[in-house]
Protein backbone atom coordinates (compact mmCIF):
# COMPACT_ATOMS: atom_id res chain seq x y z
CA UNK A 1 0.00 0.00 0.00
CA UNK A 2 1.46 3.71 -0.93
CA UNK A 3 0.80 6.85 1.60
CA UNK A 4 -0.63 10.11 0.07
CA UNK A 5 -0.56 12.77 2.67
CA UNK A 6 -2.75 15.67 1.40
CA UNK A 7 -3.42 19.19 2.67
CA UNK A 8 -7.56 20.46 2.63
CA UNK A 9 -8.71 23.95 3.10
CA UNK A 10 -8.71 24.46 6.73
CA UNK A 11 -5.06 24.29 7.14
CA UNK A 12 -5.19 27.68 6.89
CA UNK A 13 -6.82 27.97 9.71
CA UNK A 14 -4.08 26.64 11.76
CA UNK A 15 -2.17 29.87 11.16
CA UNK A 16 0.80 30.78 12.13
CA UNK A 17 2.05 27.50 12.74
CA UNK A 18 0.94 26.06 8.85
CA UNK A 19 2.18 29.67 7.23
CA UNK A 20 5.82 27.90 7.03
CA UNK A 21 5.43 24.21 7.20
CA UNK A 22 3.54 21.71 6.03
CA UNK A 23 0.40 20.36 8.44
CA UNK A 24 1.85 16.56 8.47
CA UNK A 25 4.76 18.22 10.07
CA UNK A 26 3.41 20.20 13.14
CA UNK A 27 5.12 18.89 16.05
CA UNK A 28 2.66 17.54 19.04
CA UNK A 29 3.75 15.22 21.64
CA UNK A 30 7.34 14.87 20.62
CA UNK A 31 6.26 13.63 17.09
CA UNK A 32 4.75 14.80 13.38
CA UNK A 33 2.99 12.61 11.71
CA UNK A 34 4.95 12.08 9.14
CA UNK A 35 7.45 10.27 12.20
CA UNK A 36 4.67 8.08 12.59
CA UNK A 37 4.04 7.19 9.06
CA UNK A 38 7.20 6.34 8.28
CA UNK A 39 7.57 3.76 11.03
CA UNK A 40 5.17 1.42 9.03
CA UNK A 41 6.46 0.23 5.80
CA UNK A 42 4.93 1.57 3.03
CA UNK A 43 5.72 0.84 -0.89
CA UNK A 44 6.35 4.48 -1.56
CA UNK A 45 5.00 7.73 0.34
CA UNK A 46 4.07 10.98 -1.29
CA UNK A 47 2.70 14.44 -0.67
CA UNK A 48 0.75 17.46 -1.69
CA UNK A 49 1.55 20.57 -0.28
CA UNK A 50 0.19 24.55 -1.24
CA UNK A 51 2.19 26.10 -3.69
CA UNK A 52 4.29 28.29 -1.29
CA UNK A 53 5.60 25.36 0.11
CA UNK A 54 6.21 22.86 -2.65
CA UNK A 55 10.04 24.08 -3.61
CA UNK A 56 10.94 23.61 0.68
CA UNK A 57 9.07 20.15 0.43
CA UNK A 58 10.94 19.36 -2.36
CA UNK A 59 14.23 20.59 -0.16
CA UNK A 60 13.63 19.38 2.92
CA UNK A 61 11.81 15.43 2.04
CA UNK A 62 13.25 14.66 -1.18
CA UNK A 63 12.33 10.93 -1.12
CA UNK A 64 8.65 11.90 -0.70
CA UNK A 65 6.80 10.96 -4.45
CA UNK A 66 5.19 13.08 -6.57
CA UNK A 67 1.25 12.42 -7.27
CA UNK A 68 2.03 11.37 -10.85
CA UNK A 69 4.58 8.65 -9.28
CA UNK A 70 2.03 7.62 -6.66
CA UNK A 71 -0.77 6.64 -9.31
CA UNK A 72 1.37 4.93 -11.88
CA UNK A 73 1.70 1.62 -8.82
CA UNK A 74 -1.05 -1.07 -8.83
CA UNK A 75 -1.37 -1.01 -5.37
CA UNK A 76 -4.28 1.19 -3.66
CA UNK A 77 -3.46 4.51 -1.50
CA UNK A 78 -3.82 5.56 2.21
CA UNK A 79 -4.64 9.26 2.00
CA UNK A 80 -4.60 11.18 5.27
CA UNK A 81 -5.37 14.24 5.94
CA UNK A 82 -2.48 16.26 6.84
CA UNK A 83 -4.43 17.83 10.06
CA UNK A 84 -4.62 14.29 11.81
CA UNK A 85 -3.14 14.60 15.39
CA UNK A 86 0.18 12.59 15.20
CA UNK A 87 -1.03 10.14 18.12
CA UNK A 88 -0.23 6.89 18.78
CA UNK A 89 -4.61 6.48 19.45
CA UNK A 90 -4.43 7.97 16.10
CA UNK A 91 -2.06 5.49 14.34
CA UNK A 92 -3.64 2.50 16.06
CA UNK A 93 -6.90 4.13 14.21
CA UNK A 94 -5.05 4.30 10.69
CA UNK A 95 -3.63 0.87 10.99
CA UNK A 96 -6.88 -0.41 11.00
CA UNK A 97 -8.53 1.10 8.72
CA UNK A 98 -5.92 0.38 6.07
CA UNK A 99 -6.33 -3.52 6.74
CA UNK A 100 -9.90 -2.93 6.65
CA UNK A 101 -9.77 -1.55 3.31
CA UNK A 102 -7.27 -3.23 1.40
CA UNK A 103 -8.48 -5.72 -0.39
CA UNK A 104 -11.70 -3.09 -1.34
CA UNK A 105 -12.32 -2.13 -5.21
CA UNK A 106 -13.75 0.79 -3.73
CA UNK A 107 -13.11 4.37 -2.15
CA UNK A 108 -13.92 4.53 1.46
CA UNK A 109 -14.28 7.39 2.96
CA UNK A 110 -13.69 7.89 6.69
CA UNK A 111 -14.98 10.96 8.19
CA UNK A 112 -14.78 13.03 11.35
CA UNK A 113 -17.80 14.47 12.13
CA UNK A 114 -18.65 15.69 8.18
CA UNK A 115 -14.69 15.83 7.46
CA UNK A 116 -12.57 13.31 5.43
CA UNK A 117 -10.15 12.49 7.52
CA UNK A 118 -8.79 9.66 5.35
CA UNK A 119 -9.30 7.56 2.44
CA UNK A 120 -8.30 4.09 0.63
CA UNK A 121 -8.63 3.41 -2.66
CA UNK A 122 -6.53 2.73 -6.26
CA UNK A 123 -3.46 5.00 -6.54
CA UNK A 124 -5.31 6.53 -9.28
CA UNK A 125 -7.01 8.58 -7.05
CA UNK A 126 -3.77 11.22 -6.86
CA UNK A 127 -3.30 11.53 -10.75
CA UNK A 128 -4.31 15.33 -10.82
CA UNK A 129 -2.11 16.44 -7.88
CA UNK A 130 -4.98 18.23 -6.57
CA UNK A 131 -6.89 16.16 -3.85
CA UNK A 132 -8.31 17.80 -0.89
CA UNK A 133 -10.86 16.90 1.38
CA UNK A 134 -13.89 18.65 -0.52
CA UNK A 135 -13.25 16.98 -3.47
CA UNK A 136 -11.71 13.36 -2.84
CA UNK A 137 -15.36 12.10 -3.66
CA UNK A 138 -15.76 13.58 -6.59
CA UNK A 139 -12.60 12.36 -8.33
CA UNK A 140 -13.61 8.82 -7.19
CA UNK A 141 -16.79 9.93 -9.51
CA UNK A 142 -15.27 11.05 -12.63
CA UNK A 143 -12.83 7.99 -12.91
CA UNK A 144 -16.63 5.55 -12.25
CA UNK A 145 -15.43 4.24 -8.75
CA UNK A 146 -17.92 3.52 -6.23
CA UNK A 147 -17.83 5.65 -3.42
CA UNK A 148 -18.57 4.67 0.70
CA UNK A 149 -18.28 6.76 3.76
CA UNK A 150 -17.19 5.19 7.51
CA UNK A 151 -17.43 6.87 10.90
CA UNK A 152 -13.88 7.48 11.86
CA UNK A 153 -12.54 8.26 15.38
CA UNK A 154 -9.72 10.17 13.96
CA UNK A 155 -8.76 13.22 15.57
CA UNK A 156 -7.66 16.59 13.34
CA UNK A 157 -6.48 19.46 14.69
CA UNK A 158 -8.82 22.85 13.86
CA UNK A 159 -7.19 25.85 15.43
CA UNK A 160 -3.83 26.01 16.87
CA UNK A 161 -4.98 26.09 20.44
CA UNK A 162 -5.89 22.28 19.09
CA UNK A 163 -2.20 21.81 18.69
CA UNK A 164 -1.48 22.76 22.76
CA UNK A 165 -4.22 20.55 23.89
CA UNK A 166 -3.36 17.96 22.06
CA UNK A 167 0.31 17.70 22.75
CA UNK A 168 -0.63 17.69 26.87
CA UNK A 169 -3.59 14.81 26.28
CA UNK A 170 -0.46 12.67 24.14
CA UNK A 171 2.93 13.88 25.36
CA UNK A 172 3.10 10.90 28.09
CA UNK A 173 1.51 8.16 25.26
CA UNK A 174 3.72 9.55 22.76
CA UNK A 175 7.12 9.25 24.87
CA UNK A 176 6.24 5.66 26.15
CA UNK A 177 6.03 4.96 22.90
CA UNK A 178 9.66 5.87 22.12
CA UNK A 179 10.83 3.97 24.83
CA UNK A 180 8.77 0.94 24.02
CA UNK A 181 10.35 1.26 20.04
CA UNK A 182 14.01 3.03 20.72
CA UNK A 183 17.45 1.79 21.65
CA UNK A 184 17.54 3.53 25.23
CA UNK A 185 19.09 2.85 28.59
CA UNK A 186 17.76 3.72 32.06
CA UNK A 187 19.84 5.43 34.26
CA UNK A 188 17.30 5.64 36.68
CA UNK A 189 13.58 5.00 37.43
CA UNK A 190 11.97 6.57 34.63
CA UNK A 191 15.10 8.42 33.03
CA UNK A 192 16.52 6.85 29.46
CA UNK A 193 19.26 8.64 27.84
CA UNK A 194 19.55 6.95 24.22
CA UNK A 195 22.46 4.82 23.04
CA UNK A 196 23.68 6.37 20.06
CA UNK A 197 26.63 8.95 19.57
CA UNK A 198 27.74 11.14 21.34
CA UNK A 199 26.26 9.92 24.08
CA UNK A 200 24.61 12.58 26.64
CA UNK A 201 25.59 12.47 30.24
CA UNK A 202 23.66 13.96 33.36
CA UNK A 203 25.47 15.96 36.09
CA UNK A 204 24.76 14.11 39.48
CA UNK A 205 23.03 17.09 40.34
CA UNK A 206 19.76 16.63 38.48
CA UNK A 207 16.90 15.69 40.03
CA UNK A 208 14.40 14.19 38.55
CA UNK A 209 10.40 13.35 38.86
CA UNK A 210 8.95 10.89 36.89
CA UNK A 211 5.98 9.67 38.79
CA UNK A 212 3.65 11.04 35.94
CA UNK A 213 5.56 10.17 33.28
CA UNK A 214 9.05 9.52 31.83
CA UNK A 215 12.04 11.65 31.41
CA UNK A 216 13.97 10.70 27.76
CA UNK A 217 17.14 11.79 26.38
CA UNK A 218 18.43 11.61 22.82
CA UNK A 219 21.91 11.72 22.03
CA UNK A 220 24.32 14.72 22.31
CA UNK A 221 22.62 16.60 24.71
CA UNK A 222 24.47 19.35 27.36
CA UNK A 223 22.49 19.80 30.55
CA UNK A 224 23.59 21.91 33.25
CA UNK A 225 24.29 21.37 36.49
CA UNK A 226 21.34 21.56 39.45
CA UNK A 227 18.36 20.84 36.94
CA UNK A 228 14.94 19.85 37.50
CA UNK A 229 13.32 17.66 35.24
CA UNK A 230 9.34 16.09 35.77
CA UNK A 231 8.20 14.10 33.28
CA UNK A 232 6.69 13.19 30.94
CA UNK A 233 9.29 15.18 29.14
CA UNK A 234 11.70 14.72 25.79
CA UNK A 235 14.55 15.72 24.74
CA UNK A 236 15.62 15.75 21.18
CA UNK A 237 19.14 15.30 19.77
CA UNK A 238 21.95 18.26 19.98
CA UNK A 239 19.63 20.27 22.35
CA UNK A 240 21.38 22.39 25.45
CA UNK A 241 19.06 22.97 28.80
CA UNK A 242 20.75 25.86 31.00
CA UNK A 243 21.29 25.47 34.70
CA UNK A 244 19.31 25.57 37.12
CA UNK A 245 16.42 24.53 34.50
CA UNK A 246 13.47 23.42 35.55
CA UNK A 247 11.24 21.37 32.78
CA UNK A 248 8.38 19.80 34.00
CA UNK A 249 4.60 18.79 33.14
CA UNK A 250 4.73 17.41 29.54
CA UNK A 251 7.89 19.14 27.44
CA UNK A 252 8.69 18.18 24.34
CA UNK A 253 11.96 20.16 22.73
CA UNK A 254 12.83 19.70 19.21
CA UNK A 255 16.30 18.98 18.39
CA UNK A 256 19.45 21.48 18.01
CA UNK A 257 16.80 23.59 20.77
CA UNK A 258 18.87 25.70 23.82
CA UNK A 259 16.07 25.95 26.74
CA UNK A 260 16.10 26.94 29.90
CA UNK A 261 14.58 29.38 32.91
CA UNK A 262 10.88 27.30 33.90
CA UNK A 263 9.00 25.43 30.92
CA UNK A 264 5.84 23.76 31.58
CA UNK A 265 3.29 21.82 29.16
CA UNK A 266 5.54 23.46 25.80
CA UNK A 267 6.28 21.48 22.50
CA UNK A 268 9.08 23.48 20.49
CA UNK A 269 10.08 23.06 16.81
CA UNK A 270 13.80 22.25 16.14
CA UNK A 271 16.43 25.21 16.18
CA UNK A 272 14.87 27.56 18.82
CA UNK A 273 16.05 29.33 22.12
CA UNK A 274 14.62 29.72 25.17
CA UNK A 275 18.44 29.58 27.41
CA UNK A 276 17.52 32.84 29.75
CA UNK A 277 15.40 32.49 32.34
CA UNK A 278 12.08 33.34 32.21
CA UNK A 279 8.42 31.51 32.27
CA UNK A 280 6.64 29.56 29.29
CA UNK A 281 4.02 27.50 29.96
CA UNK A 282 1.26 25.74 28.03
CA UNK A 283 2.56 27.34 24.10
CA UNK A 284 3.99 26.24 21.05
CA UNK A 285 6.77 27.62 19.91
CA UNK A 286 8.03 27.56 16.30
CA UNK A 287 11.68 27.06 14.43
CA UNK A 288 14.33 29.37 14.64
CA UNK A 289 12.76 31.82 17.69
CA UNK A 290 14.46 33.40 20.16
CA UNK A 291 13.45 34.53 23.57
CA UNK A 292 15.51 37.11 25.30
CA UNK A 293 16.50 36.82 29.07
CA UNK A 294 13.37 37.44 31.45
CA UNK A 295 10.82 36.86 28.34
CA UNK A 296 7.61 35.48 30.42
CA UNK A 297 3.82 34.47 29.05
CA UNK A 298 1.11 33.79 31.12
CA UNK A 299 -0.70 30.83 30.69
CA UNK A 300 -3.95 31.33 33.50
CA UNK A 301 -6.60 34.30 33.09
CA UNK A 302 -7.02 35.91 36.64
CA UNK A 303 -10.80 34.50 36.74
CA UNK A 304 -9.29 30.85 36.91
CA UNK A 305 -11.95 30.28 33.15
CA UNK A 306 -11.66 28.92 30.34
CA UNK A 307 -9.42 30.71 27.87
CA UNK A 308 -10.63 32.30 24.95
CA UNK A 309 -8.83 32.94 21.69
CA UNK A 310 -9.06 34.98 18.92
CA UNK A 311 -8.13 34.03 14.94
CA UNK A 312 -9.18 36.59 12.73
CA UNK A 313 -11.92 37.99 14.30
CA UNK A 314 -13.22 34.91 15.22
CA UNK A 315 -13.72 34.19 19.35
CA UNK A 316 -13.49 30.79 19.98
CA UNK A 317 -13.36 28.70 23.06
CA UNK A 318 -10.56 26.39 23.61
CA UNK A 319 -12.12 24.65 26.38
CA UNK A 320 -9.10 25.05 28.41
CA UNK A 321 -7.68 26.62 31.37
CA UNK A 322 -4.35 26.94 30.90
CA UNK A 323 -3.65 28.20 27.15
CA UNK A 324 -0.23 30.28 26.62
CA UNK A 325 0.78 31.47 23.41
CA UNK A 326 1.10 30.23 19.84
CA UNK A 327 4.62 31.50 18.07
CA UNK A 328 5.39 31.15 14.34
CA UNK A 329 8.93 30.55 12.84
CA UNK A 330 11.52 33.46 13.02
CA UNK A 331 9.80 35.37 15.91
CA UNK A 332 12.12 37.21 18.73
CA UNK A 333 11.60 38.70 21.81
CA UNK A 334 13.10 41.40 23.57
CA UNK A 335 14.24 41.15 27.67
CA UNK A 336 11.37 41.10 29.77
CA UNK A 337 8.88 41.07 27.30
CA UNK A 338 5.42 39.94 28.71
CA UNK A 339 3.43 37.87 26.71
CA UNK A 340 -0.60 37.68 27.48
CA UNK A 341 -2.56 34.24 28.09
CA UNK A 342 -3.93 32.91 24.90
CA UNK A 343 -2.29 35.11 22.22
CA UNK A 344 -0.80 34.15 18.85
CA UNK A 345 2.97 35.66 17.54
CA UNK A 346 2.35 36.01 13.81
CA UNK A 347 5.87 35.14 11.87
CA UNK A 348 8.84 37.20 11.50
CA UNK A 349 8.33 39.79 14.53
CA UNK A 350 9.56 40.98 17.20
CA UNK A 351 8.46 41.60 20.46
CA UNK A 352 8.74 44.85 23.04
CA UNK A 353 7.81 44.96 26.38
CA UNK A 354 4.27 44.00 27.23
CA UNK A 355 2.21 42.01 24.34
CA UNK A 356 -1.58 42.37 25.56
CA UNK A 357 -3.02 41.32 21.87
CA UNK A 358 -2.44 39.16 18.74
CA UNK A 359 0.85 40.17 16.65
CA UNK A 360 0.29 40.10 13.09
CA UNK A 361 3.36 38.53 11.06
CA UNK A 362 6.26 40.69 9.93
CA UNK A 363 6.45 43.99 12.31
CA UNK A 364 8.42 45.35 15.36
CA UNK A 365 5.82 45.43 17.58
CA UNK A 366 6.12 47.69 20.80
CA UNK A 367 2.93 48.21 22.27
CA UNK A 368 3.83 49.91 25.57
CA UNK A 369 4.92 52.67 23.85
CA UNK A 370 2.44 52.89 20.83
CA UNK A 371 4.71 51.93 17.97
CA UNK A 372 4.81 49.16 15.66
CA UNK A 373 6.10 48.91 12.58
CA UNK A 374 6.49 46.54 9.55
CA UNK A 375 9.49 44.83 9.00
CA UNK A 376 10.40 43.89 4.81
CA UNK A 377 11.10 40.29 3.74
CA UNK A 378 14.30 41.03 3.13
CA UNK A 379 15.27 42.16 6.42
CA UNK A 380 13.94 38.53 7.94
CA UNK A 381 15.71 36.76 4.91
CA UNK A 382 19.09 38.82 6.25
CA UNK A 383 18.34 37.48 10.16
CA UNK A 384 17.89 34.44 8.28
CA UNK A 385 20.81 33.98 7.20
CA UNK A 386 23.28 35.28 9.98
CA UNK A 387 20.47 32.61 12.43
CA UNK A 388 21.43 29.52 9.79
CA UNK A 389 25.23 30.22 9.57
CA UNK A 390 25.66 30.29 13.56
CA UNK A 391 24.30 26.85 13.12
CA UNK A 392 26.37 26.00 10.29
CA UNK A 393 22.99 25.68 8.54
CA UNK A 394 22.76 26.68 4.32
CA UNK A 395 19.95 29.00 3.63
CA UNK A 396 18.90 27.96 0.02
CA UNK A 397 16.83 29.64 -2.48
CA UNK A 398 13.80 28.27 -1.56
CA UNK A 399 14.04 29.36 2.12
CA UNK A 400 14.69 33.42 1.27
CA UNK A 401 11.63 32.57 -1.31
CA UNK A 402 9.27 31.37 1.61
CA UNK A 403 9.85 34.53 3.47
CA UNK A 404 8.56 36.33 0.59
CA UNK A 405 5.95 34.30 -0.18
CA UNK A 406 4.60 34.52 3.62
CA UNK A 407 4.84 38.00 3.54
CA UNK A 408 2.81 38.76 0.58
CA UNK A 409 0.64 35.94 1.82
CA UNK A 410 -0.04 38.11 5.39
CA UNK A 411 -0.44 41.35 4.72
CA UNK A 412 -4.18 41.99 4.82
CA UNK A 413 -3.15 41.05 8.99
CA UNK A 414 -0.84 44.43 9.35
CA UNK A 415 -2.20 47.88 9.45
CA UNK A 416 -1.30 50.37 6.83
CA UNK A 417 -2.27 53.17 9.39
CA UNK A 418 -0.08 52.19 12.12
CA UNK A 419 2.94 54.69 13.01
CA UNK A 420 5.94 54.67 11.04
CA UNK A 421 8.22 56.60 14.25
CA UNK A 422 10.93 53.77 14.68
CA UNK A 423 10.84 50.65 17.19
CA UNK A 424 13.64 50.70 19.48
CA UNK A 425 16.35 47.58 18.11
Amino acid sequence: MNLFLFEDTAVDRLSPITLTRPAWTISCGSYRLIDLMMERSFSAIGSQVRPHLQALQTGDWPNLKRPEEICESSESVLLLNARIVPSIANVEEISKLATAAESSNEVRLYLAGDVVAAAVGPSALVSDGNVTAENLQAIAAQQGISVSSHATTLKLFEYPHDVIGQHMAECGNSIKHRISTGDYQQLADGVFVANASPQTTLPDSCHFDTREGPVVFESNIRVGPFCFFRGPVHVAANCKISEHSSIKDSVAISHTCKMGGEIEGVQTEAWSNKQHFGFLGHSWIGSWINLGAGTCNSDLKNTYGTVNMTYDKEKVSTGMQFVGCVIGDYSRSAINTSIYTGKTIGVGSTLYGITTRNVPSFVNWAQVLDQYGEVPPEVIATIQKRMFARRDVEQRPCDIRLISDVFSMTSGERDPNWSSDPVPQ
